[in-house]
């Protein structure tokens, strides 16, 4: 089997680095490029074709939540989102899902956390899982691609 593709997008150099280590040292998968902000993510995303992004949601230049709607209106692939601990983040957090994130993963609160270590394994065990998700099923209505099957 090849290894699981994988786009790590966030806006934080550190957290870039701890999320592409984490991926890197685990068995079946590997970074395959970075991205610091929405725009960079979908025109990487476009060269790239990667199996699974990973994206934060708070992000400069265009947001997690714009990126997933366009990922989602266009080409869909996996997406986890990682999102903070707050209020704010969990209200971002269910508005991934109902746009078609495959899942989510919190990350420790602080802008600059050395507990992210301790979702390793969730991230990793959510990366396979959003690899063998099938987007037929949850993509958005709204693409017009998906209208035509569903409305005669």
């Amino acid at each position: 089997m090849n290894d699981i593709r994988v786009l790590v997008v966030d806006d934080s150099a550190f957290m870039r680095k701890m999320i592409t280590d984490m991926i890197q040292t685990s068995k079946g998968m590997s970074v395959v490029d970075t991205a610091r902000n929405g725009q960079q993510a979908l025109d990487k995303i476009r060269s790239l074709k990667p199996d699974v992004v990973t994206l934060d949601v708070e992000m400069p230049v265009l947001d997690g939540l714009s990126v997933l709607r366009e990922i989602m209106n266009t080409e869909p692939i996996p997406v986890i989102m990682l999102s903070s601990l707050t209020q704010h983040g969990a209200d971002a957090t269910i508005k991934s899902m109902e746009l078609g994130a495959v899942d989510f993963v919190s990350k420790p609160s602080g802008s600059i956390s050395l507990d992210i270590d301790n979702v390793k394994e969730e991230l990793i065990n959510k990366i396979h899982m959003a690899y063998q998700a099938n987007l037929q099923k949850t993509c958005s209505l709204s693409s017009e691609k998906y209208k035509a099957i569903f409305i005669p």
